[in-house]
């Protein structure tokens, strides 16, 4: 008896000396996961922070087209200061940087007392509408299989590369010398655009009709030539490991603070709208099956859609306008990714 009752004793203190292994072993890995998020956050400031130049008025105009238009648009210096200090911006870089961003017409400012209120000017704005609804767009309609066609044949050769120029940063393609080529923007919106540039009159705009197939392996092949797909690709890719970790690591276990969401959020902004401003966003029908561009639209959407509650919070904390508090975003801002819900 006195046997069996040792080897009971026994048995229960290696039961116990198990679950107390298992317990901090559980502990230890939960630690090590809820660090992991706050890590990929520090490590996105340190790579922004070592960029140079580090091109803080572009940041900015990241936090005013993410975080301040659907509030309203206007902000104090002061309270945007204090926001982007903990991304490695100085109150005085802030100064020049905003400063020239309002001599670039970008902002607009505003003194009240002693204090400094800026927005998006009229042309500011047009800008931001232009970039920056292609960040949040949703699921792209499908192509009617047409194109439109820009022959710059018969500009003068002076004028012909900034037409070009614009063109492309509509999303055009080249596809043979003088001929750009868009598979979206109809004739009538690229006329507009011609008569805002003064060209109209000299450029001849024709819109083809649908023919089938609409995507043959020649049609590919330009295609990927004309908007150099293979570079783009690459940038998604660079997009894709830069921001995979992070959603990882929030998928374990989101212990990001409302300060680190805000951040998180507004450098994952910063990072796919530089790439976005080349992507001509073709349709689905001409791009390669396993598009870079279409992972980094899908990761960057749902990483949107786990930080934006706690960065809203952060942002009615802490930015300020003449009248107090920035109002609450308005309905649109919830549609951004095809909704946040």
């Amino acid at each position: 008896m006195p046997l069996k009752k040792n080897s009971d004793t026994l048995l229960l203190l290696i039961i116990n000396i198990f679950c107390l292994f298992l317990a901090a072993k559980l502990q230890r890995n939960s630690a090590i996961a809820m660090s992991a998020a706050k890590d990929c956050v520090a490590t996105l400031i340190d790579d922004f922070q070592k960029r140079r130049p580090l091109r803080a008025g572009s940041l900015i105009i990241t936090i005013y087209g993410d975080s301040i238009v659907p509030r309203g648009g206007t902000v104090w210096l002061g309270s945007l200061s204090k926001l982007v200090e903990p991304i490695g911006i100085n109150e005085r870089l802030v100064r020049t940087s905003v400063y020239r961003l309002t001599h670039e017409t970008w902002l607009k400012g505003e003194k009240v007392g002693r204090r400094s209120y800026y927005r998006l000017s009229g042309p500011g704005r047009r800008r931001f509408e232009q970039a920056f609804k292609r960040v949040y767009h949703g699921a792209q309609p499908s192509w009617s299989g047409q194109w439109t066609l820009a022959f710059l044949t018969q500009l003068p050769p002076e004028k012909r590369q900034q037409i070009r120029d614009e063109l492309e940063w509509l999303g055009f393609g080249n596809f043979s010398q003088g001929v750009l080529a868009h598979p979206v923007l109809s004739r009538a919106e690229t006329m507009v655009a011609l008569q805002e540039l003064n060209a109209a009159d000299d450029t001849i705009v024709m819109q083809t009709q649908t023919m089938e197939p609409m995507t043959s392996k020649p049609m590919r092949q330009q295609v990927r030539e004309s908007w150099n797909l293979d570079e783009l690709a690459e940038l998604y890719h660079r997009f894709l490991t830069k921001f995979r970790p992070l959603w990882n690591a929030l998928n374990t276990d989101n212990d990001l603070s409302q300060e680190e969401s805000f951040i998180a959020r507004t450098l994952l902004i910063h990072e796919y709208r530089k790439v976005q401003l080349r992507d001509p966003l073709l349709p689905d029908e001409l791009l390669p099956t396993s598009w870079e561009g279409r992972y980094a639209h899908q990761l960057c959407r749902n990483l949107y859609r786990l930080l934006y509650q706690r960065t809203e919070i952060w942002l009615n904390k802490h930015l300020e306008t003449a009248e107090g508090p920035l109002p609450a975003p308005g309905p649109a801002f919830y549609q951004r990714f095809g909704g946040l819900e």
